[in-house]
């Protein structure tokens, strides 16, 4: 007799490690579809790329990432922009924890997250800092490829950020967004990449007092902290009015893997 019974999907796991201290790598450990590459590099901060060899995600897959910097700085990144692809039912999760000594910096400028028709992603991002450390974060969201026509009929995205400096919470950045909320009036209207930029520093207030930005783009800071907020129709604008920004806040680089 055949078997009727609902096949069990393969799905991806896998899991990255990696610190970093004065410059120079310290400790990396690797499995399953998770991997991390270190380009050559004569920039002055050292680079570092997080893998998914999968090729992107899909319900019932499991990644986690995690990175530290005990001194000096380190410029983390994303080899391409990562896929939430259709799934049948189940979330596809991400953990990502990062930590950063006293008086180091840490760069987390990850490419962009598609989401796609039917996706489910649940995402989770802790960064742990000391009271003298640097952290700069971006995330950018794309609701479906423009280019390709796409629209998001049903899909669900929990994805929840959060820096601590010390022992206390700094910053605390939870997002819950589907089909229901985007056409919402407190919703993003007819915006398909959104991105949010957060400086966690001792001087960030002051270097939002002398930051121009493009129109396109919100400012606020207080507390210690710079956040930068957008919101286009398309990804290829948000990146060229991000791009200039970026570079100030790190120092005059950029991840190189973005020119790949």
């Amino acid at each position: 007799m055949f078997d009727l019974a609902q096949p069990v999907m393969q799905r991806a796991k896998g899991s990255a490690r990696l610190s970093f201290e004065g410059g120079r790598l310290r400790d990396l450990a690797q499995a399953g579809s998770a991997k991390v590459m270190i380009p050559r590099s004569h920039d002055p901060v050292p680079e570092a790329v997080f893998l998914n060899t999968a090729g992107g995600l899909t319900g019932g897959d499991h990644f986690q990432f995690d990175a530290s910097v005990d001194a000096g700085a380190l410029m983390l990144t994303t080899q391409t922009a990562e896929r939430a692809y259709a799934s049948t039912g189940a979330e596809a999760r991400v953990d990502v924890r990062l930590r950063v000594g006293a008086g180091a910096a840490l760069f987390w400028l990850p490419q962009e997250t598609i989401l796609f028709d039917t996706s489910r992603l649940r995402r989770r991002t802790v960064i742990e800092a000391a009271s003298d450390a640097r952290v700069l974060a971006l995330e950018t969201i794309v609701l479906g490829r423009a280019a390709m026509g796409e629209r998001l009929g049903r899909f669900s995205l929990h994805d929840r950020r959060e820096i601590t400096r010390g022992e206390r919470l700094d910053w605390l950045d939870p997002l819950v967004l589907d089909e229901t909320l985007i056409g919402q009036a407190a919703g993003l209207g007819d915006a398909r990449a959104f991105a949010t930029l957060v400086l966690s520093a001792p001087d960030a207030e002051d270097i939002a007092a002398s930051l121009m930005l493009p129109k396109r783009l919100a400012l606020s800071a207080w507390e210690g902290k710079l956040v930068v907020r957008a919101a286009y129709p398309d990804l290829w604008p948000l990146k060229q009015d991000l791009a200039p920004v970026l570079r100030r806040l790190a120092g005059g680089q950029l991840p190189r893997v973005w020119n790949v």
